[in-house]
């Protein structure tokens, strides 16, 4: 059964890893850092003190924190050395005749399950439950699915990597998020005038734009606070997509 079940994680793999084009493997290397998608953390800060309060938003940065450091640990301390499933990159598996890599990036010697997957996963269904809103949960889930595609396409994961570790992040994360939720509605607090909810719609910005209309004035696009965020992932999207253009 293990061995059928791998077979197909290995043709699924192969099917996907082998769409490249110079395009995209820049895309997907850029996408896939760490460090570029640190304007979109602060922004999810901004969002928690705009529609939390300051000693509310410290509960669930703690609580987004802890869900990511229990889902990493879980993965890469716990299960990995105990599965020891190597990456298809590895030039130890024979599938790595196979596998296309990108600029050399093969990453570590074990790949189940992906904390890159896992860690994605985590910070999404956290604010899945945070802020229950259509776009919210359009963009956050669809950030994640991508984040974690980037590691089938770099060849560094099996999607079977990549959904184990979605299932264990999604876990932590709604665990985390329960034990926050707990810990902010019993803490002491001057009673918010406005739900969470509501301040998520708030304006924050107002531009206005366009002809001055008559008995209309002019057209406005308004940013709210929950905006904040999709807009910054959205930007930050544009510049990656702006950059790997460049040859």
């Amino acid at each position: 059964m293990l061995e059928l079940l791998n077979q197909i994680d290995s043709s699924i793999f192969l099917f996907f890893n082998g769409m490249h084009t110079p395009f995209l493997d820049r895309f997907m290397m850029l996408f896939t850092g760490r460090f570029i998608w640190v304007p979109m953390y602060a922004a999810i800060l901004v969002v928690l003190l705009k529609t939390h309060g300051a000693k509310s938003a410290g509960i669930y940065v703690l609580g987004i924190a802890l869900a990511i450091t229990l889902t990493d640990q879980t993965c890469a301390t716990y299960i990995r050395p105990m599965v020891e499933r190597l990456r298809p990159s590895n030039l130890e598996n024979p599938l790595s005749v196979l596998t296309i890599v990108v600029d050399d990036y093969r990453g570590g010697d074990y790949g189940f399950p992906s904390c890159h997957s896992a860690n994605s996963f985590a910070l999404a269904t956290f604010l899945a439950f945070l802020f229950p809103r259509r776009r919210m949960l359009l963009f956050i889930f669809g950030w994640a699915i991508l984040n974690s595609y980037t590691r089938l396409y770099l060849g560094v994961h099996y999607p079977g990597d990549l959904l184990v570790g979605a299932i264990i992040g999604s876990t932590f994360g709604w665990l985390c998020y329960r034990l926050s939720f707990r810990l902010d509605r019993n803490t002491p607090r001057p009673t918010l005038s406005i739900d969470s909810l509501d301040r998520l719609r708030r304006p924050m910005l107002t531009i206005p734009f366009g002809p001055v209309w008559a008995n209309v004035g002019r057209m406005t696009l308004t940013i709210t606070v929950g905006d904040i965020l999709i807009a910054v992932g959205a930007i930050t999207s544009l510049g990656i997509l702006t950059a790997s253009l460049i040859p």
